[in-house]
């Protein structure tokens, strides 16, 4: 069985491992090209890339998946299957009907809820009790082919993005081969998606992250949590835009203007907000690492009374 792979970040690591080590033949890995990351500015690998090169897989990283040389190269080769994986690119239709059987995404949520780049962390955020992989087949639509398996897992309290993202990447490796398994031996089973049923989990940015304190409690906290490690919720304070990144909330009624710092100690900076009070216990200031609010306290002042 011949399989073309397309993937780009840490998400799409697992299930190559997995269809190499099931002995697959994968003729060509398909990335994003390399760009510039972290403080150096230096031209950094994707992940994917990283680890065909490791595998001794040849990479190939078109700026336009749909050009006549992508097209030509990604033909030539015959494949059975494609497997997509957050690749970063929609393929046209000329190139979903390349392979041999289908062309199958990893999609990182219970479709047709939370279609789009950023599933994991709108489902955290949004305050899902359970979120999963969903196996489909690729048309043109964003995400709206039919699925083929779904896994789900839990989100738990204390379950961040990174905690379900490394999740999800582990559960999606093995139900992509339960996948394919399924087709070659004729069993598989292609469920239309309800596409009324269906929500979208837009691409992450900087300014996504703002706190407003004027929600509820748990609404705060699943903000910080799906947004954990990035792009990270973050208040302002005192002109300087500081990273909320561990917190505990507790509901309690109260008259206190929402966003008021109420008390400021080692344990934590208690704020109120519209339904009890949310205590910081983990933050960041611009251009400093993350810190205790006990570590913060030895050199630096918070104002209480002070209002976000």
């Amino acid at each position: 069985m011949k399989i073309i792979y397309m993937g780009t970040p840490e998400f799409a690591v697992k299930p190559l491992e997995k269809l190499y080590g099931k002995g697959y033949e994968i003729p060509l890995v398909i990335t994003q090209i390399d760009k510039k990351r972290g403080r150096g500015k230096k031209l950094q690998p994707t992940p994917v890339k990283e680890k065909a090169i490791e595998l001794g897989l040849e990479v190939f990283q078109p700026e336009n998946i749909n050009s006549e040389e992508s097209f030509n190269r990604i033909s030539a080769l015959n494949a059975d299957f494609f497997v997509v994986a957050a690749y970063g690119q929609i393929l046209k239709k000329r190139i979903l009907e390349l392979p041999k059987y289908n062309c199958l995404n990893i999609h990182a949520s219970l479709l047709p809820k939370y279609r789009g780049a950023a599933p994991i962390n709108w489902a955290i955020a949004n305050g899902e009790d359970k979120t999963g992989i969903t196996i489909m087949n690729m048309e043109e639509g964003l995400d709206t082919g039919a699925m083929i398996l779904k896994g789900e897992i839990p989100i738990n309290w204390v379950d961040d993005s990174e905690i379900i993202h490394d999740k999800l990447a582990d559960l999606g490796a093995n139900l992509i081969i339960d996948a394919i398994e399924q087709i070659i031996s004729g069993d598989a089973e292609f469920v239309p998606q309800k596409h009324e049923e269906s929500s979208y989990a837009p691409v992450l940015y900087k300014g996504v992250g703002n706190i407003d304190w004027t929600k509820p409690t748990i609404t705060i906290y699943k903000k910080i949590m799906g947004l954990k490690p990035w792009p990270s919720a973050f208040t302002e304070y005192k002109g300087q835009k500081i990273k909320i990144h561990k917190v505990e909330i507790e509901k309690q009624d109260h008259d206190i203007l929402p966003g008021t710092i109420t008390e400021v100690d080692p344990d934590g900076i208690r704020v109120a907000v519209s339904d009890g009070f949310v205590i910081i216990k983990e933050l960041q200031f611009p251009g400093k690492r993350s810190m205790s609010v006990r570590d913060l306290l030895l050199g630096n002042d918070i104002e209480k009374g002070y209002i976000f």
